[in-house]
């Protein structure tokens, strides 16, 4: 998912953004990387506010004059820097501040115009707001002929000729419609008179592209769209605050969530959550009655002592001859049937507002610098995209391709195929759904009883969020099948002093929203006494082992597969859920804790932006953890919007700093005077010995003289902790489920051996990884060869780009 700077393109477009649709978290950090990416590469930038009644609607008063705006004294080499010469056209305060509709006297107004240029500094500050700046509407006008004709005419007098819409399948349609209609438009603009023979000539074709701006994540053929991971956030927490007080009351509560076609949300937030029984519009229960199944369900969970019951219901969700199930159904069947004192909670709207997480930054600015290189490389003979995303990795899709299939979804489900619908979903969807009734449900569903395992599962190395969400799923997953799950507190070192248990399914229940290790972690590996660890082993009968944790994970592995020729009970099937917020695991892309970690770093930075903002004239100089690796420094400094960041991979010298301080200094030199905002510098722990945060601070502070002060600022262990973040708890319970497969097939694999002495098999003591678009069990070897054993990090990394992406939208 690399993203290479933006650089000047010899193609000049006049790009403008729209966003249309349901509001969503993410929308302004797109317009932001449309804005900054479309300067940076020589275009011009503009933006559409309300959407298609925007366009239609267009511009019916002229421009006031914005020359006090502009920055004084410029010097000599900076007077023809694309940056310098769109830095700010003067209406991005108002926008920010919903000022566009004043009606006040003598105070500027957008009233009138729709159609806005913008310049880098109209889009500052947009990253970590919540909604969209520009607006969005419903507009019947654009649905019409005549509305769409005037769209085009709006769009050609400002020259306008390439169109980025972030929105979901009705408004990329939209867009896709305006396209195709594109050369009858203009003709009927001609024949009318509207426009001249040179704007026919000029603005033959309109470039489309699409970001898809949805929270319910229904868009086909992309893992994630804009604002879902922070509707999920505010999901969770609004669970994790029910959890509370529903185990203290032992109540139930049913929480309606947003989701009319798609139940992602209600899915996902009942894995992350670790709701008892979920209600989605894809799959309804498959017996006849619904209550019967529920019932049945939440019994069991009841029976064996569960003191709180948590049902999640989408909105349009249905039982399978499409009769809508309504949350105030579900509490008078769980009142009744079950007597349980039950509640109902309606998220609503509050699902849709607040600060993008940091997934909801860092995805629509990558997919917004990639739509604008897709609207460069276009010609009009090449089909509108859809910027999206597989695993990790991006992707563009043929728009109309994306919208046709999420829309046969919804008639899928529409028409009572709900085998098709489940189809239509990507993969997560269905290892999610699998993974939820797996973890969820109390019904065994056994092995035969030669094949059932004793499954060792443990922790090594640093805590990380997710943690405990993977151990929850491994021990129940285990329970499921008959195997016998065997948890080893504190590593390799609770393992030689027997500190073993046997949880219960209840036993584990609470931990999903835990941070941290409830096993304890440490970073013993297996030399401190591999004769004593195999004797364990064999003490134990141990036939599999999963080990939760980073590098230290890596390497015990490595050392449990090298011994195998030495000691024959170590010839069982291993493998490592890569957890660490440091995400130095070689091969992976995601490691769990480090989305946990990203979002935690964008709660102090934005809290430390606010100070620096309130200072005006302040750099801070933020320090994160992440070892020899710059992963959270490099995708933190994306996500809050850094100007400069600094980590081991690329180091620290004294030329470096010297031109980052001239270029702070000039940035500062052109904001508008008394108006500056504090600016944000991060800096990984290990980036350099010599130039620490502290001597930095001091360096910055001394050259910064008049135009700007800096303080520092160690985010220490705080990166570790707190609660693991939603996607850090889905992606867990997905990834144990798969590793717990993983080791099943394997114990298949080495016990079908002839040889009694049972050979090790190489593939058997394995990774989980994600690799691109692909999750891989790699081998523990193919790890080695992939590593930087001295640095304790990847020698190649799919982020390698994103500090000089970073600090290029910073305006380095």
């Amino acid at each position: 998912m690399s993203q290479d700077p933006p650089e000047m393109s010899s193609k000049k477009l006049k790009i403008a953004i729209l966003t249309s649709g349901g509001d969503s978290a993410g929308m302004n950090a797109a317009v932001r990387a449309v804005v900054k990416s479309g300067i940076l590469r020589g275009c011009e930038t503009w933006v559409v506010r309300e959407g298609y009644e925007g366009l239609v609607l267009g511009n019916q008063t002229e421009v006031t004059d914005r020359a006090h705006e502009k920055p004084m004294d410029l010097p000599d080499d900076l007077k023809d820097d694309a940056l310098v010469k769109n830095l700010r056209f003067g209406d991005g305060p108002m926008l920010k501040e919903g000022e566009g509709d004043t009606s006040i006297e003598g105070q500027d107004s957008l009233r009138g115009r729709y159609i806005i240029r913008v310049g880098w500094d109209d889009v500052r500050g947009w990253m970590g707001e919540g909604g969209t700046f520009i607006g969005t509407a419903r507009s019947a006008a654009f649905r019409t002929p005549e509305g769409r004709l005037a769209a085009a005419h709006n769009l050609i007098k400002e020259g306008i000729d390439a169109l980025v819409v972030c929105g979901g399948d009705g408004s990329l349609t939209g867009a896709d419609r305006l396209r195709a209609e594109w050369p009858e438009l203009v003709q009927a603009l001609r024949a009318k008179g509207d426009i001249t023979d040179q704007q026919v000539s000029l603005h033959g074709h309109l470039t489309i592209v699409g970001l898809v701006g949805s929270i319910d994540n229904d868009m086909a053929l992309t893992d994630m769209t804009i604002g879902a991971p922070t509707a999920l956030h505010r999901i969770c927490e609004a669970i994790d605050n029910i959890n509370t007080t529903a185990a203290s009351h032992s109540r139930a509560f049913v929480v309606e969530v947003m989701g009319r076609h798609c139940g992602w949300l209600a899915l996902v937030a009942g894995i992350s959550s670790g709701a008892d029984f979920i209600f989605i519009p894809e799959n309804p229960p498959k017996t006849g009655s619904w209550e019967e199944e529920m019932c049945d369900t939440i019994k069991a969970h009841r029976k064996v002592g569960k003191r709180k019951t948590i049902v999640i219901v989408a909105e349009g969700a249905h039982d399978r001859n499409l009769t809508p199930i309504k949350a105030d159904d579900i509490k008078k069947v769980l009142s009744e049937h079950l007597g349980l004192d039950t509640r109902v909670t309606t998220l609503g709207h509050v699902q849709r507002g607040g600060r993008p997480c940091a997934w909801d930054r860092i995805l629509p600015t990558l997919q917004g610098v990639e739509a604008v290189r897709v609207l460069l490389q276009a010609t009009p003979e090449t089909p509108s995209y859809m910027i999206g995303i597989s695993e990790n990795k991006l992707i563009r899709v043929p728009l109309m391709e994306a919208v046709k299939k999420t829309q046969e979804a919804a008639k899928a489900i529409a028409d009572k195929d709900f085998d098709k619908a489940m189809s239509l979903r990507d993969s997560e969807f269905l290892d999610s759904l699998h993974a939820f009734t797996a973890i969820s449900t109390l019904e065994k569903r056994l092995v035969p009883e030669n094949e059932r395992l004793r499954v060792a599962i443990m922790c090594v190395g640093a805590a990380a969020g997710g943690m405990n969400a993977a151990i929850r799923t491994a021990v129940r997953y285990c329970l499921l099948r008959g195997h016998t799950p065997l948890t080893i507190h504190n590593g390799f070192k609770g393992l030689l002093n027997d500190h073993i248990t046997k949880p219960s399914w209840l036993g584990v229940d609470n931990w999903m929203t835990r941070g941290g290790s409830e096993l304890g972690t440490n970073r013993g590996l297996p030399d401190i006494d591999l004769g004593a660890v195999a004797s364990k082993f064999q003490e134990h009968k141990l036939d599999a082992l999963m080990i939760v944790g980073g590098f230290e994970a890596f390497i015990a592995l490595l050392q449990l597969e090298e011994a195998r020729a030495s000691y024959p009970c170590l010839r069982i099937p291993m493998t490592v859920l890569p957890a660490t917020i440091s995400n130095n695991v070689p091969l992976t892309d995601y490691s769990l804790g480090s989305d946990t970690s990203l979002n935690a770093l964008v709660d102090a930075c934005d809290a430390i932006k606010q100070s620096a903002a309130s200072s005006r004239n302040r750099v801070f100089v933020v320090e994160t953890q992440g070892g020899q690796c710059g992963y959270i420094a490099a995708m933190g400094g994306l996500a809050v919007g850094a100007v400069v960041v600094y980590t081991p991979e690329a180091g620290m010298d004294i030329n470096m700093i010297r031109k980052d301080i001239k270029f702070i200094k000039a940035r500062y030199g052109l904001d508008v005077r008394g108006k500056s905002d504090g600016r944000l510098v991060l800096r990984n722990e290990k980036a350099s010995d010599i130039y620490t945060t502290e001597v930095l601070t001091k360096i910055l502070k001394e050259e910064g003289g008049s135009l700007f002060d800096a303080r520092s600022a160690s985010l220490g262990h705080t990166l570790q902790g707190g609660i693991p973040s939603p996607l850090d708890r889905s992606r867990a319970v997905r990834f144990a489920m798969k590793c717990m497969v993983f080791l099943e097939e394997q114990s298949t694999r080495i016990k079908a051996q002839k040889d009694k002495s049972r050979k090790a098999i190489r593939d058997s003591a394995a990774v989980i990884t994600i690799q691109g678009n692909t999750i891989v069990f790699a081998p523990v070897q193919e790890l080695v060869d992939a590593a930087d054993m001295k640095n304790r990090r990847g020698k190649h990394v799919w982020w390698e780009h994103i500090k000089s992406l970073t600090e290029t939208l910073g305006g380095k």
